[in-house]
């Protein structure tokens, strides 16, 4: 049996690592880390039929990847996988998906692996958004929001990381948002969800990082409003800093930070700074920069898409 290290040697160990680490950091701060090639991987994008999925999916097409589309809309996943064909992906799947039904999911998944391959890119990006106030939230609708906003990742998970364990090849993307961070009035239901999603896919980065497997990477990304007309009615109280995003920008940040395999990214930057001043400011303080940004009201117009879907 080896000999135990003494706790000097480890922590000079420590120490070393740590030094090379914020060496790296800044070295990738100054110069941007390459961009990894992403040609005939097979990616599956979760809400694939309309806004940010559908975007993602044709960013990746123009990369020349291999796409596997899910949608519960039909018809919208469809027309993106045509679109997607059009804009260049080597190939593209369409598959009709309620990704809250683990069975559906489960199903799929055998399918994908028999009829494209092992997903080697794994975007969980469907979600929908109830916009009520708790109370006035029916228990069906919360439990929606639970199942397609955060189970669902749970089950691709569970259906598409072993392969990717078994090869030391992979990447799991999950699209939480800035609600999943910091809790918004009139979004209790929308924020947990998202809350859970952070933290499943941030333990899920631990578990394999605890396990030596080096071949997975994990991004998580945390965006403010995105004008995808999910979140249509909402304002900002301070667009200098808190902007409503367009949906363009958001792809061109998600698929950069995915490309150079950066484990978080919030949109905007000032979120980072927001998370910042949580930890530090007294509460009241906090309560009442809150009010002057008027993210109390962020929700007051909120209409929503007229059917949401994931």
């Amino acid at each position: 049996m080896a000999p135990k290290m003494d706790s000097a040697t480890k922590f000079l160990i420590f120490l070393g690592k740590s030094l090379f680490a914020l060496l790296e950091t800044l070295t990738f701060t100054l110069i941007p880390k390459p961009r990894k090639n992403v040609a005939g991987e097979i990616i599956l994008v979760t809400g694939a039929g309309s806004g940010l999925g559908r975007l993602l999916a044709l960013k990746f097409a123009r990369l020349r990847a291999v796409l596997v589309l899910w949608d519960v809309n039909e018809e919208g996943n469809e027309e993106t996988r045509r679109m997607a064909q059009d804009e260049g992906a080597t190939r593209a799947y369409a598959y009709t998906c309620d990704c809250s039904r683990k069975e559906e999911v489960y199903r799929l998944a055998d399918q994908v692996k028999k009829e494209v391959g092992d997903v080697s890119i794994l975007i969980n990006n469907a979600g929908i958004v109830t916009g009520r106030k708790f109370l006035n939230c029916p228990d069906e609708l919360m439990e929606k929001s639970f199942d397609v906003n955060f189970k669902a990742h749970l089950w691709t998970y569970k259906a598409f990381l072993p392969a990717m364990i078994a090869n030391d090849h992979g990447h799991l993307v999950c699209i939480s948002s800035s609600a999943g961070l910091i809790g918004v009035n009139g979004l209790a239901d929308y924020c947990a969800s998202k809350f859970a999603a952070f933290g499943f896919a941030e333990s899920i980065f631990m578990e394999l990082f605890a396990q030596k497997i080096t071949g997975i990477k994990t991004t998580i990304v945390c965006p403010f409003f995105i004008k995808t007309g999910m979140f249509e009615g909402c304002t900002t109280g301070c667009p200098s800093l808190l902007p409503i995003l367009e949906p363009e920008y958001a792809v061109r940040k998600i698929v950069d930070a995915i490309l150079q395999e950066k484990t978080y990214l919030c949109i905007p930057r000032f979120i980072y700074f927001m998370m910042f001043l949580k930890s530090i400011l007294p509460i009241k303080m906090g309560l009442l920069l809150a009010e002057y940004m008027g993210i109390f009201s962020v929700m007051n117009g909120f209409t929503g898409k007229k059917k949401n879907s994931g």
